[in-house]
């Protein structure tokens, strides 16, 4: 990289503009290329790097736009986002892809899994080190010191989030290893990996592990993971029953199976949604155009229905513009209906008729940038969007189910853009109904692992505004299958 350096008041510009999480970020974005640097604060890092000819206005607009801070990038560097995207594209990047995707695992796990994970592993980084107030991005640092995680060595994190539930992520680490392979390297930052193929919650990326019984083996011991061929691993669970334990399903056997709710603000894809949910045997209601009074209404009124006592299950499909947080339906502003009040409607204690029963949601909602929006500020979630079940309501024979156990919630985002057209389909849900309509008969977790591919191949071959960004979270407690035949 040729010698260039940033101005001191730039740099106290940038840094002052920051809050304290994305000052964060950026220090663990520069651990390569600062690691023989002992610094305090972001200030001294980029004055650091700027006198060894580290950092110019391109690497430090590259920084910029890895925390998505595109107003300093417009005000004190004159660029756009487009430009920098062009610029990733033609040179190498200052930060690794491995950082990269670090940074975006930790922006998509709730206080809730950061704090699972931090139990999961502080025998092995030490109890005072998982301490509550850690973020990710520190325990991925004491993983670093431990030699339990590296760029090409991350089957303990992939693990550890299988074991909390977040296939999402253990999805993006799959593909992001299998890109760094298919280089032919072990490490980071190949051409081709452009930025807006790593871009947030973009499904991406496995790994290998060595010296023999390391730590993280003992930690995969530990945590009940499959090591043993007599053994066969409970879908999603992490435990394990012997080969002759039959394993346990989700009934499925009421006709109907359940109620679809299908509430479709845009309504390009009412067909399709509406002949893949009949065809598996639900009772499908729909409503259309609603504003976001309207949505809250039904959605009461359907998770107080007495017909699921008769029913093994319940479906919910939601399609609207909306924001980062929540829902919009038809209205144009502030405030929204925010996911978390969505799941809480139908937990355990507020939908007693669905305790112990497989409650879906698939979301399809089409992001407006928060600057087109009067007021750009949802009120902020009380708490985790899931946060995950105390064990023993996992337990056999233990009589109490947890309120948020059974959930299985599918959140695809995209850009509002795409509705350009008045007969837009969504790639999500035409993927979605062609695999519950051709393969019912699979379990529902392995069909969305699958979707998630479907979606990242789409994303490989369209512009940004046109990708489509699939997560998955889901508290089942057993193997479930959409079909009672």
């Amino acid at each position: 990289m040729a010698l260039c350096s940033v101005s001191a008041e730039v740099i106290r510009q940038v840094e002052e503009s920051l809050d304290e999480d994305e000052r964060e970020m950026l220090l663990f974005l520069c651990r390569d290329v600062a690691e023989d640097l002992v610094l305090p604060n972001l200030r001294d890092l980029l004055d650091s790097l700027s006198e060894r000819g580290q950092l110019c206005d391109v690497t430090l607009a590259e920084l910029l736009y890895r925390v998505r801070r595109f107003d300093l990038l417009k005000r004190i560097l004159k660029m756009d986002k487009v430009t920098v995207e062009a610029q990733l594209s033609r040179h190498p990047p200052l930060v690794s892809d491995y950082r990269v995707l670090m940074m975006e695992i930790g922006e998509n796990l709730d206080k809730s899994d950061v704090s699972s994970l931090l139990f999961l592993t502080r025998d092995y980084i030490g109890r005072g080190k998982a301490a509550k107030d850690k973020s990710f991005l520190d325990l991925v640092i004491e993983l670093e010191k431990q030699n339990l995680i590296a760029s090409d060595q991350l089957n303990l994190l992939e693990k550890c989030l299988k074991n909390i539930h977040r296939i999402d992520l253990k999805t993006k680490i799959q593909k992001y290893m299998q890109s760094v392979q298919g280089t032919g390297t072990s490490y980071v930052n190949p051409l081709k990996a452009s930025l807006p193929n790593l871009n947030l919650k973009d499904p991406s990326y496995n790994s290998r592990l060595q010296n023999g019984r390391s730590k993280e083996q003992r930690l995969v011991e530990h945590l009940g993971m499959q090591r043993e061929p007599v053994k066969k691993s409970i879908q999603e669970t992490g435990a394990f029953v012997p080969k002759h334990i039959h394993e346990e399903r989700y009934r499925m056997q009421s006709r109907p199976l359940g109620i679809c709710l299908i509430i479709d603000c845009i309504g390009n894809d009412k067909e399709i949604l509406q002949d893949a949910f009949t065809s598996l045997g639900y009772q499908v209601q729909h409503f259309c155009y609603l504003s976001v009074t309207g949505i809250e209404k039904v959605l009461n009124r359907f998770a107080h229905m007495p017909q699921h006592l008769d029913y093994d299950s319940f479906v919910c499909v939601l399609v609207s513009r909306g924001d980062s947080q929540g829902l919009l339906g038809v209205d144009q502003t502030h405030p929204g209906l925010s996911f978390d009040s969505i799941k809480k409607i139908f937990m355990g204690d507020a939908c007693p008729s669905l305790i112990g029963k497989p409650k879906l949601f698939f979301i399809q909602n089409y992001v407006v940038a928060e600057d087109h929006l009067e007021d750009s500020s949802l009120p902020e979630v009380d708490g985790p969007a899931m946060r995950h079940v105390d064990s023993k309501a996992f337990q056999p024979g233990f009589c109490t189910v947890h309120r948020e156990a059974d959930i299985f919630w599918s959140l695809c985002k995209t850009d509002v853009s795409q509705l350009r057209s008045p007969d837009s389909s969504s790639v999500y849900l035409q993927n979605l109904c062609q695999k519950l309509e051709q393969e019912r008969k699979r379990p529902l977790v392995d069909l969305h692992v699958e979707l998630i591919d479907n979606v990242y191949a789409w994303n490989s071959r369209v512009s940004s505004k046109e990708k489509y960004y699939l997560s998955l979270q889901h508290t089942l407690r057993k193997k479930l299958i959409l079909s009672n035949a």
